[in-house]
């Protein structure tokens, strides 16, 4: 698959924003802390994807009922969905200018009842685009940073009417900030996931 940017322009995907607010001190603190850890920006995207994959739970695994959506505020709550964890990567990442995008598949539930949108990253190293999945591993999940061919969370299978969406954007889609603005708490969340993009 061919990942389309959905602005040429590559500085974009080095911007903060609301959502993606890397100026916040405590995404600039946490990213000098993992950054001092690491030799060059490749160890650095491995230690920052790594962190927020193990350190910071996905709340539906957790049990936990808030819902995050700001990086800085995942940081700061230690939680979040798939969304929220990629904002909070995308974060740390751009805070040492690596270009990160957000992307997205379209996956069914686990019991057959319908389809989710899943939130991702991709990295931009050497001129390509190479997607990574924070969203944490599980029984089953076995997601790694990886520049050489991707060990995403889940592959999706088009018979079962799932995909990857090829848009890389510099922005959390809409339908995705607006759900996660909206909800009270991820019980309600759930019920209003976008089913597609």
């Amino acid at each position: 698959m061919e990942l389309i940017q959905n602005t040429p322009d590559l500085s974009a995907y080095l911007a903060a924003d609301e959502v993606i607010d890397h100026g916040h001190p405590l995404v600039r603190d946490t990213a000098a802390r993992l950054a001092r850890q690491a030799e060059d920006s490749y160890a650095y995207a491995r230690l920052a994807f790594e962190f927020v994959r193990d350190t910071i739970p996905h709340s539906a695994d957790s049990g936990d009922p808030r819902v995050t959506w700001r990086a800085s505020d995942v940081l700061e709550q230690g939680t979040g969905i798939c969304y929220a964890k990629s904002h909070a990567l995308a974060a740390l990442l751009r805070a040492e200018d690596i270009p990160t995008a957000l992307c997205y598949q379209r996956l069914a539930h686990d019991d057959g009842s319908g389809h989710a949108v899943h939130g991702l990253v991709a990295v931009r190293f050497n001129g390509a685009w190479h997607r990574q999945d924070p969203r944490g591993n599980k029984p089953g999940v076995d997601a790694q940073f990886s520049l050489d061919g991707e060990r995403l969370a889940w592959v999706p299978d088009p018979e079962s009417n799932e995909m990857d969406y090829p848009v890389l954007y510099a922005e959390p889609h809409p339908a995705v900030l607006s759900v996660l603005e909206a909800a009270p708490d991820r019980p309600r969340l759930w019920q209003t996931l976008p089913t597609e993009l």
